[in-house]
């Protein structure tokens, strides 16, 4: 897949000489070294350096082949074992260090991956990546001239018949559940070459020759959806299971936080516990407003699991239309960025650059919103709040559930996680970093760790003015934070069911049939990833705890969430360090 990091970085094996003495400026040898990696890696992987934000190769694209790879892989290899010849770790400054260390790590993690995964030979949506997103970011996000983004674009469209072509020779034995997103995800991007990306363009004297380039493009999509849905279907046998083992050591890989997968689930499953007490309560407190003429249920399990169900779908009942959803999400933004400002928060980033826009029909597939931040190489281009409607094709009670889901409620919730204080204005932040690598090799454990500490931190200091079906909906998406991780671990290191999950998901933490169905999905797709959200919380969480205990009267939150967020998307363990230090200086 895809990253806005080099997680699959590419380049020319490295021969550098070992830099001379402790007296070299070690910190500019590390960037040097770094920029270097960049330069090789983009040469290779042209995608890559687009959603970077690097412009120099957006008119070509990657060869995928298996030769092509291995020499991605073995310049991993060599840019690993000369990394400490280059860069003299005890002369680095200590950001420096740790700069070092992240970069390090995603050298290692890369080999790992490699070494324990197929993910060409696996996963269709790979290629599909490359397809859409190489057009698409041009088309969105790139600052340059449109005429040049129209040019560039078109040129890989010449190319991507070949990216289609190493599909169908590599592609093995699939999970059946991954093929079947990979199925949907093409026939958006069949939809994308045959009217969005004109759409992008927007009129422009370039309009017949982009015609001339997506209409094969799409031809060739269509051939290629037939392989998918016929021929790789037959094959679609893969187990999408990693295992105990693997599982264990790909999410200490991906946390990078000094746990486990142990101690994560241990954790998960003491806060399932904690959190459902305070769904009671709070149940209680609305039950005689949605039902004044009713009992409590009885006060043992079923009836406490009966009274927050029945309260959470009387709440989850208001909810706008289902063509009104974009612009419901954009707005709650004006509330919730009002609301920052009143009460120091933070400060906002300035200007604000994120739009609101409907999820483009090839990124849909098991989430209804997501954040496309401004590439950090390219900090100010825009950044995007994209939401999903629910499909055309979807029946009245399935565009029913889905709405009741994504309730008025919860919506505001959505929005502080993805956008205001979340995503959005923490990535902006983290492009400000003055380190190359904070801002390319970011942590997806204090990303998403991060958004989900801001939706509970928000309704503390007042937003939404104590009003309790936001505090419901808001416990509700946190639950399924902690869930999250219980499902992760359990679906790859036991044999749990599908009935399990699903009971999991929608008794345990009050998901609706349709929402708990695409996590399932995921969950099956993106192992380890689905850990981050809990365990990068329960980082913030913690470490606020602890600085707020320290700092007695002389804490400021706005103060301490700007020195949180102003070190780049770094690992979790090194935040105790950088905000102690940060803290000590002026705002």
């Amino acid at each position: 897949m895809i990253r806005k990091t080099l997680g699959l970085a590419a380049g020319v094996l490295w021969a550098f000489a070992p830099v001379a003495g402790l007296g070299a400026d070690a910190d500019a040898a590390l960037r040097a070294f770094y920029q270097r990696r960049l330069d090789a890696s983009f040469r290779l992987e042209p995608t890559t350096a687009t959603l970077l934000g690097d412009h120099r190769f957006d008119d070509q694209l990657e060869d995928v082949s298996k030769a092509s790879r291995a020499r991605w892989m073995a310049e991993t290899r060599a840019c690993l074992k000369a990394l400490p010849k280059e860069v003299n770790y005890r002369s680095l400054s200590r950001d420096g260090q740790i700069d070092f260390e992240i970069f390090k790590h995603d050298l290692e993690a890369s080999l790992w991956s490699n070494d324990n995964t197929r993910p060409f030979e696996d996963d269709p949506r790979v290629y599909g990546a490359y397809v859409s997103d190489s057009v698409y970011s041009l088309l969105a996000q790139s600052t340059l001239p449109k005429e040049t983004n129209i040019r560039n674009a078109i040129a890989r469209m010449r190319k991507i018949p070949a990216i289609l072509d190493e599909a169908e020779r590599t592609l093995r034995h699939p999970p059946k559940s991954i093929l079947e997103t990979g199925i949907r995800q093409n026939k958006g991007a069949i939809h994308f070459y045959e009217s969005e990306v004109f759409e992008l363009a927007g009129e422009t004297p370039q309009r017949a020759e982009l015609k001339a380039a997506a209409a094969p493009v799409a031809a060739r999509l269509k051939r290629y959806q037939e392989f998918l849905e016929k021929d790789l279907m037959a094959r679609a046998t893969g187990e999408w299971r990693l295992g105990r083992k693997r599982f264990s050591q790909k999410l200490e890989w991906v946390l990078d936080a000094g746990v486990g997968a142990d101690q994560v689930l241990a954790d998960a499953e003491s806060e399932f516990v904690r959190v459902n007490g305070e769904l009671r309560v709070i149940s209680r407190q609305l039950w005689s407003r949605y039902f004044p003429r009713q009992p409590l249920p009885p006060d043992d399990d079923e009836g406490r699991r009966l009274l927050v169900a029945r309260v959470i779908e009387a709440v989850s009942r208001e909810h706008g239309a289902a063509e009104a959803l974009v612009s419901d999400a954009r707005a709650t933004v004006d509330r919730i960025k009002a609301f920052i400002h009143a009460r120091d928060i933070l400060r906002l980033p300035d200007p604000d650059r994120c739009q609101v826009i409907e999820m483009p029909e090839f990124k849909r597939g098991n989430s209804l919103a997501y954040m496309e931040s401004a590439p950090p190489l390219d900090p100010s281009a825009a950044s995007f709040y994209a939401v999903s409607p629910p499909p055309a094709d979807w029946g009245a009670d399935r565009v029913r559930s889905f709405l009741e889901e994504y309730n008025e409620h919860m919506l505001q919730i959505l929005t502080i996680h993805e956008a205001y204080p979340g995503h959005y204005v923490q990535l902006e932040y983290a492009n400000r970093s003055t380190s190359p690598i904070r801002r390319v090799l970011q942590s997806g454990t204090f990303v998403e760790g991060w958004a989900v500490y801001t939706e509970q931190m928000m309704l503390d200091q007042g937003y939404a003015d104590g009003d309790l079906r936001v505090r419901l909906m808001q416990l509700k998406f946190y639950l399924r934070a902690v869930v999250n991780a219980i499902l992760d671990h359990r679906l790859h290191c036991t044999r749990m069911t599908d009935e399990a999950a699903m009971d999991l998901m929608t008794k345990g933490a009050f998901q609706s049939e349709g929402e708990a169905r695409l996590k399932l999905i995921r969950a099956k797709q993106t192992s380890t990833q689905l850990s981050t959200y809990f365990v990068g919380r329960m980082a913030h969480h913690r470490l606020r705890q602890q600085i707020e205990r320290e700092m007695g009267d002389r804490f400021e939150l706005g103060r301490y969430h700007e020195a949180v967020i102003s070190h780049g998307s770094v690992p979790t363990k090194y935040l105790p360090e950088l905000v102690r230090a940060r803290l000590k200086q002026p705002r």
